[in-house]
């Protein structure tokens, strides 16, 4: 696809029409995945995530001075691993990517998301965050970020959350969904009996009347059900869980953005399994 001569690279396939079938091909999947196995990129930090991880990247598209300018080194990488990369000028980059300013780079990578039964296998002790209607698709990546920092073993996406793999999500993952064991499922309920049966105890967040969060065992294998931005959790969700679990919040503040409550609860859940005390 390229030869490097004098510390520049040569690309022998240019992009110039916005017809082309590869502009297509990125925006459908940055509409919607659907049951593919292939995700959007969008931008040079993803993309070298993605070959970091030992993803195939298949096709990966750069501005057009990437023969020369700071892209120069990622394209390289991308095609000495067998990826068809190509240049489009800007008006060509915009098209393919999803974003309004693109940062030069936009790719598709091929990844298999996990079951819930191997996500619920992985680690010991597990500690697993369920999620119910979180439709955001930056809170969905937040989240998953916050997992694998504070030392999570799965995420589990429930029916009416954002897709964890779509290009937003993933943007908010910043690469951390390509390492960490992230399923989805269509029903939650059956996810918490497959969580219970391996050992698991399951908190559900509530606003009030639950264990407050500096008091709950999280040191066990743990399964956390987290609700969506606005309702919270469905009643019949929080009526399957063995404890309710509440952060102590300050008049008149009622609730938190469920990213920053997942992170809340995802640092207490590691600081009690590294055995740091509270000062």
């Amino acid at each position: 696809m390229f030869q490097a001569v004098a510390g520049r690279i040569n690309f022998v396939e240019h992009i110039s029409s916005r017809q082309n079938p590869l502009v297509k091909r990125l925006r459908d999947l940055a509409r919607e995945r659907g049951d593919s196995d292939e995700v959007l990129l969008d931008g040079p930090h993803l993309v070298q995530e993605a070959l970091d991880a030992g993803l195939e990247v298949p096709v990966a598209a750069f501005a057009a001075d990437a023969a020369v300018g700071r892209l120069a080194s990622l394209a390289a990488a991308c095609a000495a691993r067998g990826t068809r990369v190509v240049t489009a000028p800007e008006s060509v980059l915009l098209m393919m990517s999803p974003v309004k300013q693109p940062a030069g780079a936009v790719a598709v990578a091929r990844l298999k998301a996990s079951t819930v039964n191997s996500a619920l296998a992985d680690g010991a002790p597990q500690l697993v965050l369920l999620l119910d209607r979180v439709q955001d698709p930056g809170n969905v990546g937040a989240i998953i970020r916050a997992a694998e920092a504070c030392g999570a073993t799965a995420v589990i996406a429930g029916p009416g959350t954002a897709d964890p793999f779509g290009w937003k999500a993933l943007r908010g993952s910043m690469g951390s969904a390509f390492r960490l064991p992230v399923a989805s499922t269509q029903s939650l309920g059956d996810a918490v009996q497959t969580a219970r049966a391996a050992g698991l105890r399951i908190f559900a967040t509530v606003p009030r009347g639950g264990t407050l969060l500096a008091k709950a065992e999280l040191a066990r294998p743990s399964a956390i059900l987290l609700g969506g931005e606005g309702p919270g959790l469905q009643n019949e969700l929080v009526s399957t869980a063995d404890e309710g679990l509440t952060i102590l919040m300050r008049q008149p503040v009622e609730s938190l953005n469920v990213a920053t409550a997942a992170a809340l609860i995802l640092y207490e859940a590691s600081r009690q399994r590294l055995d740091v005390p509270v000062r």
